[in-house]
């Protein structure tokens, strides 16, 4: 059984980057000199004085910064923005906005951004299309090929589409990371190959999962799509060389209940379709960013959400009053489902998310824990929703130790190494 993983402070990682630099980039003598003569940031800021030419050291770090800084970045700073907005403009503080509500000089925006069509923008609905809106400028790692708008599923007329994206070197099947976007099962969608994207350059396919949202079905028709990609993904191995053995699920928020529903459900024969129903939806194993667990126990603590609320994602989720339908709630609740035979989990939660608090996914530990499963719950210190505001934490070191953890439990021990 495994534990929280410590790690160093970004502090002392980017005091580690610049000595390595640093005594990479001048000669032997000087370097033993150096270590003998000084220690601590003495040590690194003398080195990085005698450095020529000093460039190479810029050149050297800016290796070492991962494209998802600037995702990270990039998506705090949308969040930021809607948040603003939805401050000058949530006249009645009821957490959405009416087309009344909306900024007369973009309502012609307000059908695009509402999209689960009823008739009101939320804050999940405006942040997904503030990031959407990079959909055409994400970098794709060079080499991938990218398959858009591949159909898994059909639910009468309604098509369901995922993306693929294959990693350069196809000559042997390569093992499969799904990825299931959040957005408080009413917004959001396909589009990037979200936080998953870079397991490409570790030799991993990526699948971007759309699946019907709240306003368009009700549960459980979220985790039916899922579970329907995964047999999508074996049912179509050979045409693409995936490997149908090696298949893990990765997602946030929304998309990190239904990756632990889809490895927690896999000996329960429920929430299957008939589509590519030969083909077995188990997954091998899970990587849960801050998803919600038991909706009754979100009130627990103080947050921005009144999860016991009628409109609420978790009661728009069920199609009723959380507290009024526990039935319902406990069949939307991953902790029903665990036994002894399920895959591993690498949980990660920040410790002050506002938006879903971070007991959902102690309950999920504890309960994996007694079944004696392997589980490990990684607290992000001081973070929010999202990872917004940690303290001992990077957008690069939360990826590296989610990567770490698939690559340990979906590649073969002679290839897990990352390249």
């Amino acid at each position: 059984m495994r534990h929280a993983i410590k790690n160093p402070s970004p502090r002392a990682r980017s005091k580690w980057l610049l000595r390595s630099c640093a005594l990479a980039y001048i000669d032997n003598d000087k370097r033993r000199s150096l270590i003998g003569m000084q220690g601590g940031s003495a040590m690194t800021y003398k080195l990085l004085a005698q450095l020529y030419p000093a460039w190479k050291i810029l050149v050297v770090i800016l290796l070492f910064i991962s494209p998802l800084f600037a995702q990270e970045q990039a998506e705090n700073r949308f969040q930021s923005a809607a948040e603003r907005f939805f401050a000058r403009n949530d006249k009645n503080k009821d957490g959405k906005l009416s087309r009344e509500e909306f900024p007369e000089r973009q309502r012609r925006l307000f059908e695009r951004i509402d999209t689960d069509k009823d008739g009101f923008v939320t804050l999940e609905e405006d942040i997904f299309y503030r990031n959407n809106r990079r959909r055409n400028t994400v970098n794709i790692p060079e080499g991938v090929t990218v398959h858009r708008d591949l159909i898994y599923g059909r639910v009468g007329e309604r098509e369901l589409p995922l993306d693929l994206y294959l990693p350069p070197d196809t000559s042997s099947p390569v093992p499969v990371v799904i990825w299931v976007h959040g957005g408080g099962w009413r917004g959001g969608s396909k589009g990037n190959g979200g936080r998953a994207l870079n397991m490409t350059r570790r030799g991993f396919a990526v699948v971007d999962v759309e699946y019907r949202l709240s306003g368009e079905a009700l549960f459980p028709a979220q985790i039916e799509d899922c579970k329907t990609a995964v047999r999508w993904v074996r049912a179509n191995a050979k045409k693409y060389n995936l490997d149908p053995d090696r298949i893990g699920a990765w997602g946030s928020s929304a998309g990190g209940h239904l990756v632990a529903m889809m490895g927690l459900t896999h000996d329960e024969n429920v929430f299957e379709t008939n589509d590519h129903s030969q083909y077995s939806s188990q997954v091998q194993a899970i990587c849960n960013w801050f998803g919600p667990t038991d909706f009754l126990r979100m009130n627990d603590f103080e947050g921005r959400i009144d999860h016991d609320a009628a409109d609420s994602p978790e009661s728009r989720l069920i199609g009723g009053l959380i507290q009024e339908n526990k039935e319902k709630v406990a069949a939307a609740n991953p902790i029903t489902y665990v036994s002894k035979n399920d895959p591993p989990m690498f949980i990660m939660h920040g410790e002050k998310d506002l938006s879903v608090p971070y007991n959902q996914s102690e309950l999920l530990y504890a309960a994996m824990q007694k079944a004696g499963l392997d589980v490990t719950l990684y607290k992000v210190v001081n973070a929010d929703h999202g990872f917004r505001n940690a303290t001992q934490d990077s957008a690069a070191s939360l990826f590296e130790m989610s990567a770490q953890f698939l690559e340990k439990h979906l590649k073969p021990q002679t290839d897990a190494a990352s390249p």
